[in-house]
């Protein structure tokens, strides 16, 4: 066995699952982008380190919450997870309509220029940061994607369920940061606005399908 009781399999889902989340258009990847087109490396980096901050804060919420919950009652982690399968497949949901229709991936609010916030846009690593950290943890679906996500891949013969979500948020904030370098690092040399869209077409495709299957195995698996 591997990571927190992982098979090799459930890990390379695992994996599996957190690259596509990450290349899936969405406003944290678009903000990666933006900023590294209109700031440079330096801001683009800056703002994946304040959104992968976000995610860690994300985890380790999940983490300490559910062991909580579980303390209190084990039925009450079963119906978290059977909750979690429906947001799963209403993300895969999301994601095909969004395929089918070609809808382009929406990007983040604007400020007016010359507020505070536009001020804090602009050159600054420490602003960047801010931006990313706080359009992380603020977007309730980023804190609901991690109470549907991890449990579907930590079994109820795991001993140390705090040890297994803290793991895999662990390996989960890792990928995202390398994810996301090597974004900024493709972005600020091509210098071209984001992915096209045939791309994001493909990538909301395979992540609504790779959802769905998630969801689909969580529900056959408590049916058995």
């Amino acid at each position: 066995m591997t990571l927190a009781g992982l098979g090799g399999h459930e890990l390379a889902l695992f994996t599996a699952a957190v690259f596509v989340l990450n290349a899936t258009p969405g406003v944290d990847l678009l903000l990666t982008v933006s900023r590294t087109l209109q700031g440079g490396a330096r801001a683009g980096v800056a703002a994946v380190l304040g959104i992968v901050a976000g995610c860690a804060a994300h985890a380790l919420a999940a983490a300490f919450g559910l062991a909580s919950l579980l303390a209190v009652s084990p039925r009450a982690f079963t119906a978290l997870q059977w909750a979690g399968a429906a947001y799963l497949l209403w993300l895969a949901f999301g994601l095909a309509r969004s395929a089918w229709r070609g809808a382009p991936p929406q990007s983040p609010p604007q400020s007016p220029p010359g507020s505070p916030a536009a001020r804090a846009a602009g050159p600054g690593g420490h602003a960047d940061f801010r931006r990313g950290l706080l359009t992380n943890l603020l977007n309730p679906k980023v804190a609901l994607f991690f109470l549907a996500f991890l449990p579907q891949f930590i079994g109820t013969a795991v001993a140390d369920k705090t040890l297994a979500f803290l793991l895999l948020g662990l390996l989960f904030v890792l990928q995202s940061l390398v994810f996301l370098l090597a974004l900024v690092a493709l972005v600020s040399r091509l210098r071209r606005p984001g992915t096209s869209p045939r791309l994001a077409r493909t990538l909301q495709t395979a992540g609504a399908a790779l959802f769905a299957a998630l969801a689909w195995r969580l529900l056959a698996v408590r049916a058995s």
